[in-house]
């Protein structure tokens, strides 16, 4: 899948003191703040930063204000790793320079998750609605997703290949759009969080002659409607 994560820098050095932590001789100070597109800040999200020079890794994980602090060495180059969902980002480089003295250095992060992505690892019995044991990972993930970001209201669109009749797909999509919404209230989601929605065999995106066509079109997506 296409990863679409956008992401904003913002340094500043300076050699004030932080509240609690505060930069030495050896490592600087990193203030870290995630926010979405909108600039709300994102509760809860893990962030890790690599060193280039000798692999070490430096992480924390936001609070409800978006922050997080970290001792981290300067004069060194960082692959920068945060995932929203189960979207992952690795390509992110970040340089902290080297100073004379103590060290206060923020970095900003927008970060935002795709509005339409599909369900990869959302699994049922062949021509059913019944859930596989191997879709809970994925499922428990978006549930306590959603959990985390208690505004987020989802549909739950269900698609087919074209094998069988259209009045059998459609009702095929929707009864598996509803098993996955049933799943998601019975781990404490609300249900008018939740809509369930099937399309049937109407909205292709592989080709339906092949089999590995037929496997895309088979697919559960989570459409984001509000957040």
């Amino acid at each position: 899948m296409k990863n679409l994560f956008f992401l904003t820098i913002v340094f500043i050095g300076t050699q004030l003191n932080a509240q609690e932590l505060k930069p030495t001789a050896t490592q600087a100070l990193l203030k870290v703040v995630v926010i979405d597109e909108k600039n709300k800040p994102q509760e809860g999200l893990p962030v890790t930063f690599i060193s280039v020079k000798d692999k070490k890794e430096y992480s924390g994980t936001t609070n409800a204000d978006g922050k997080f602090s970290i001792l981290i060495p300067p004069a060194q180059k960082y692959k920068v790793k945060y995932k929203v969902f189960n979207f992952d980002n690795n390509d992110t480089d970040l340089d902290i320079p080297s100073a004379d003295g103590p060290l206060t250095f923020t970095y900003t992060i927008t970060a935002s998750h795709p509005k339409t992505f599909t369900l990869n690892n959302v699994f049922f019995d062949s021509g059913k609605s019944t859930l596989r044991p191997e879709s809970d990972k994925e499922l428990n993930q978006l549930a306590e997703y959603m959990n985390l970001k208690k505004t987020l209201v989802i549909e739950i669109a269900g698609h087919t290949d074209n094998v069988g009749t259209a009045e059998s797909n459609q009702k095929l999509s929707e009864d598996r759009a509803t098993a996955v919404k049933k799943y998601l209230e019975k781990k404490g989601i609300a249900p008018e969080r939740v809509t369930a929605k099937g399309y049937g065999d109407t909205k292709p995106i592989g080709d339906n002659s092949t089999a590995a066509g037929k496997q895309k079109n088979r697919r559960t997506e989570v459409h984001i409607i509000s957040e």
